[in-house]
């Protein structure tokens, strides 16, 4: 359908024929958006573009200055076209403004008899109007087209020939990976020669320049998984042209959010093999050559596994869980990694293959980390936060084992911390790994209470809080006046805390060495406190209120 018309459709109406062309020629085709009558000399805020302008010029006097003025205006602006009525206010077109027209193309039509504004106006306008329901059904006539191609479409490709057709105009999707499709195809070399022209006209376009290329962005998931563009080379692009362009690009979301969906489903198929994976079953080439076959795409530069630990799986059904996937997946692929996933016990793993330089991989990993939690992620049955875990990276593939133990380490360290690490990375848990490894080889208790036994029983008789002051005093680094201040006491209550602590320890515990063990054991015994507590409260998982998604 043609969605619009043109100075020259007008020509063709009763009023316009003994009409004179007196300049711009070439501007016929310019498109008519609506007709005004002007009879004001300063005219550049009261438009908008598109505009068919009427006019006796009873102001302009024959004044060639003003005359000049007043075309310029409409040319700045984008006006469709400018026809005079000589004779009465006006009886001579300067040559300047002639020339100027010429030079931008722009329609200057002239009546040499007194005709009927009202009329014409309110013949252009039922055109209009009518041209304007006739797009309504055109467009409903469209979408309902289109919604039912999309039940057979299997491929983005299709859609984009249908729209083609449709406008008989260039159709371009690029998707967030730079893959860019055209309909009709163009040759690969000029591709992103094509795209440079799409990004510069549309970033330099004036605000009432009349546009010839346009874009949408195709949201999936509350991301921008693509960008569809229309490109007009032989006429300016209308609303109707922006309509359907629009329900174009929610019929490829729609299609694109079920090829995702497929494709995850097929993932989810995948499981057993990526538990042999997890489990260190599959040696380097047997990784690689799978990898090859199923992904040939894929180019790993390592990997590392990553956890979301939920309350219970088994409490949300395969469609929450499926969706969960293709949120984390649109947060992290960005950032140059492709994911497996397997749901274990209660947690949901991710292995994470690198795809670009390896020593970029954590913070590239803490960027998808912000925006998954800045997202509006909910799961209807998780009452809890998520905790995220990821494990130590890993430069070979067969090894994901072990990046796979290191996370489910760090779940396990950070469900033992009195306060919640929020690092959310193996690498970063530092002492803590060391305090967890001792306590699966020694009896941690004991030397805990060789070092802090006196302060402990003290504690308990007195309620003293002179592990709490010596926790505090060492953080401070023997810094008394800042103890006091983070404490909320006076120093005289300091002064005498510090007193009974070289009582119970020695007046050497600030020396370096004992200073690290008692530092070291104060933290040990923060964490086997923690782990008796899950025990009496009958091994219930803990969740940190930190370090959460």
């Amino acid at each position: 359908m043609k969605s619009y018309i043109t100075v020259g459709d007008l020509l063709q109406r009763k009023h316009f024929e003994e009409i004179e062309i007196l300049a711009g020629e070439e501007g016929l085709i310019r498109p008519v958006k609506w007709v005004h009558i002007v009879e004001v000399t300063n005219i550049r805020k009261l438009l908008r573009g598109g505009e068919f302008i009427l006019s006796t010029c009873a102001l302009l006097h024959d004044n060639k200055e003003l005359f000049l003025s007043v075309v310029e205006q409409l040319i700045e602006v984008h006006a469709s076209g400018l026809c005079i009525e000589l004779g009465t206010y006006t009886t001579h077109i300067p040559n300047e403004v002639i020339d100027l027209c010429n030079l931008h193309q722009f329609p200057l039509l002239i009546f040499h008899n007194e005709v009927p504004f009202v009329e014409i106006t309110q013949d252009i306008h039922s055109i209009l109007i009518n041209r304007q329901y006739q797009m309504i059904s055109e467009l409903e006539s469209y979408t309902q087209e289109l919604n039912k191609k999309l039940l057979t479409f299997g491929h983005t490709k299709e859609i984009l020939q249908f729209t083609k057709e449709y406008l008989q105009i260039q159709v371009v999707i690029v998707f967030n990976n730079q893959e860019m499709q055209f309909s009709p195809d163009v040759k690969t070399s000029e591709k992103k020669k094509f795209i440079q022209l799409i990004h510069d006209e549309i970033n330099q376009g004036a605000d009432f320049a009349p546009q010839t290329i346009t874009k949408i962005p195709i949201h999936i998931l509350g991301d921008t998984y693509a960008e569809l563009y229309l490109l007009a080379e032989n006429r300016t692009l209308t609303e109707f042209d922006h309509l359907i362009l629009d329900r174009t690009a929610t019929a490829l979301a729609q299609l694109l959010l079920r090829q995702l969906y497929v494709e995850e489903k097929k993932r989810i198929e995948e499981s057993e093999w990526l538990t042999a994976w997890l489990d260190g079953e599959h040696s380097e080439d047997a990784i690689h050559d799978y990898l090859g076959y199923h992904f040939p795409k894929i180019k790993p530069k390592g990997a590392v596994v990553c956890q979301f630990k939920l309350e219970s799986i088994s409490d949300f059904s395969t469609l929450d869980i499926t969706y969960f996937n293709l949120y984390v997946r649109a947060f992290f692929e960005p950032q140059g990694f492709t994911l497996f996933s397997i749901e274990k016990k209660h947690t949901i793993t991710f292995i994470f293959i690198n795809e670009r330089n390896a020593s970029t991989w954590k913070v590239r990993m803490k960027e998808g980390i912000q925006r998954l939690e800045k997202s509006d992620l909910r799961m209807s049955k998780q009452t809890t936060p998520f905790v995220l875990a990821i494990g130590k990276f890993v430069p070979q593939l067969a090894h994901v084992h072990e990046s796979y133990l290191t996370s489910l380490e760090t779940i396990r360290i950070q469900d033992r911390l009195t306060v919640p690490s929020q690092c959310h990375f193996y690498d970063d848990l530092h002492i803590f790994r060391l305090i967890s490894l001792l306590n699966k080889h020694v009896n941690l208790q004991e030397i805990v209470m060789e070092y802090l036994e006196p302060v402990l029983t003290y504690d308990d008789m007195y309620n003293g809080k002179l592990l709490e002051t010596l926790k505090t005093y060492l953080a401070c680094n023997g810094s008394k006046q800042e103890t006091a201040k983070r404490l909320f006491i006076v120093r005289q209550t300091l002064y005498h805390r510090i007193e009974k602590l070289e009582k119970l320890l020695g007046d050497d515990f600030l020396h370096h060495e004992k200073r690290l063990a008692i530092e070291f054991m104060i933290l040990s015994h923060e964490f086997l406190l923690t782990s008796q507590l899950k025990k009496e409260k009958g091994g219930r998982q803990l969740v940190p209120k930190e370090g959460k998604m």
